[in-house]
């Protein structure tokens, strides 16, 4: 689809908003064609790497020059959120020391994220299947981290997908935690695909908690259709609207 029919579709649908990955050559078309209908960006992608990330401390000075840029044109185009990543585990560097190393850089940063009003979301990735030695990968390890910072703008990025993957128990563990969640991301699992009935998730009960908690953020839509790409946008709609 082009990025004109997939908005008019999801505008039409009910969605609220889209989700940006990077600061690209297509940042400003996407930006301007959601405004046209009246769709808000909820989140964008903060720093590079996901594989290069926090966790070494030689990449704070790079991540924090990265990331107040990323902040700056969060704040222009009214963008609550954006994503940081913890980087893979290295030889030598233990999870305590990861926690340390990564709440060290977001701690260089969250006084700007804070002035500014924008979310730093440490994103919870699977190091099982999709992102094979990713530090950031279990609930208690990115609260871990928040915890150290100490900032209203650090937050998570509780991808329940992925948590499915790494530790289950996806409702208990949002109650939980809800006040360190600054965003969610969904799809089935196994497979990263449709909310349909070949998966193990239950979303709308999944939604149903979320809604029930003191959470005012978006739930982003990550999944990759198997089929109809406009059928499974109603699905997932229709799913996950309670």
């Amino acid at each position: 689809m082009s990025l004109e029919s997939l908005f008019r579709e999801i505008s039409a649908i009910g969605y609220s908003a889209v989700e940006l990955w990077n600061r690209d050559d297509e940042f400003g078309e996407i930006v301007e064609t959601a405004r046209r209908y009246s769709l808000a960006v909820a989140s964008m992608c903060g720093h590079q790497s996901l594989e290069d990330g926090l966790n070494e401390p030689s990449n704070h000075d790079r991540i924090e020059s990265e990331l107040k840029l990323s902040i700056e044109i969060a704040a222009e185009f009214g963008i609550p959120g954006v994503i940081c990543l913890s980087g893979n585990r290295r030889d030598g560097l233990n999870e305590e020391d990861g926690i340390i190393a990564v709440a060290d850089g977001l701690r260089r940063v969250a006084p700007y994220a804070e002035e500014k009003k924008i979310n730093l979301n440490l994103e919870l990735l699977n190091s099982k299947v999709d992102h094979p030695g990713y530090q950031c990968d279990h609930t208690s390890w990115g609260v871990a981290v928040c915890e150290r910072v100490s900032s209203p703008r650090v937050k998570l990025l509780y991808d329940i997908y992925h948590m499915q993957i790494m530790e289950g128990d996806v409702i208990r563990t949002i109650r939980e935690n809800i006040e360190w969640i600054g965003h969610f991301h969904t799809a089935g699992n196994p497979g990263r695909a449709d909310m349909d009935d070949t998966q193990e998730l239950n979303y709308r009960g999944i939604c149903a908690a979320i809604a029930e908690l003191s959470y005012n953020g978006y739930v982003g839509h990550e999944l990759v259709p198997k089929a109809d790409l406009e059928q499974a946008l109603r699905d997932t709609f229709a799913i996950c609207n309670v």
